[in-house]
């Protein structure tokens, strides 16, 4: 994996304290409660930044930024950074002058959060660095990845149920039968509330009534329609007779929707369209 050109800034703490800390006589880490934690060496800041796979930690000044000393790391958990035993606030880290020479000293967070925050930045830096790492070998050799087996193992066997198969196919093949026509005009029921409309048919057809047919009206003639009145003739009532031969002479037409009992509605000629 090659190293990328530019620096990113993993995490800051404003406030960090360094430690000069005894050598270590045997193998069972290093302990805070040996060293002077009531005078610290240095007090700063510290950064983490990363460039490619490499992190680096930081100490600079509060004011001015400028570097007091730095420690690469290329792994964690490993030598460069060590947690003390004793203590989750207190780190041992191992900081290089760029000549070779190294040295160890022990930092120190006032607040159990920035500590948290410390070893959580490296944590996810090396994460990413193993996955790059990963992803590179398999785009090297795409063949060396495992494959998924989908195949049959030996005396391996399925299960299939088939009637229930059968039966929704057989619910899905026999749809559900529309009930077949009468016979003859088909018309939809009235809306509720509603009057039925009465349909009239194209002159020359036969309108199907009860089950017989019916001989539409046919229009009058220009021979059989009365003759049309003169105009002194229009004014008087008792003519009436003759434009209107159903309606007696003297007597007042009836009105609509009112007629006596016994008495025939007035039969009016049907005219075609």
């Amino acid at each position: 994996m090659e190293e990328s050109g530019y620096e990113s800034v993993l995490c800051v703490k404003p406030d960090v304290h360094v430690y000069r800390i005894p050598p270590r006589a045997t193998n069972r880490g290093y302990r805070a409660a040996e060293w002077q934690l009531d005078q610290p060496s240095w007090s700063g800041r510290l950064r983490i930044t990363a460039k490619g796979q490499m992190a680096y930690i930081k100490l600079e000044d509060r004011t001015s930024g400028e570097l007091f000393a730095q420690a690469p790391v290329d792994q964690f958990p490993g030598t460069a950074v060590e947690s003390v035993t004793d203590s989750s606030r207190y780190f041992v880290i191992r900081i290089e002058d760029g000549n070779g020479r190294r040295a160890f000293i022990g930092i120190g967070f006032g607040d159990r959060g920035d500590a948290f925050d410390f070893n959580v930045a490296l944590q996810d830096h090396f994460k990413w660095v193993k996955q790059q790492c990963e992803f590179a070998k398999q785009a090297q050799n795409p063949d060396q990845g495992p494959k998924l087996d989908l195949g049959f193992k030996e005396g391996q066997t399925i299960k299939l149920n088939i009637a229930n198969m059968k039966k929704k196919e057989g619910a899905a093949g026999n749809p559900r039968a529309r009930p077949a026509s009468t016979g003859g005009l088909s018309l939809l029921p009235p809306p509720p509330g509603g009057k039925t409309s009465t349909l009239i048919p194209p002159p020359g057809e036969q309108l199907a009534v009860g089950g017989s047919l019916t001989q539409p009206a046919v229009a009058p003639s220009s021979d059989q329609l009365p003759a049309r009145p003169s105009p002194a003739q229009a004014g008087s009532n008792s003519d009436l007779s003759t434009i209107f031969p159903h309606v007696t002479s003297g007597k007042e037409l009836p009105r609509l929707g009112q007629r006596k009992e016994g008495e025939a509605l007035l039969s009016w000629p049907v005219f075609g369209a």
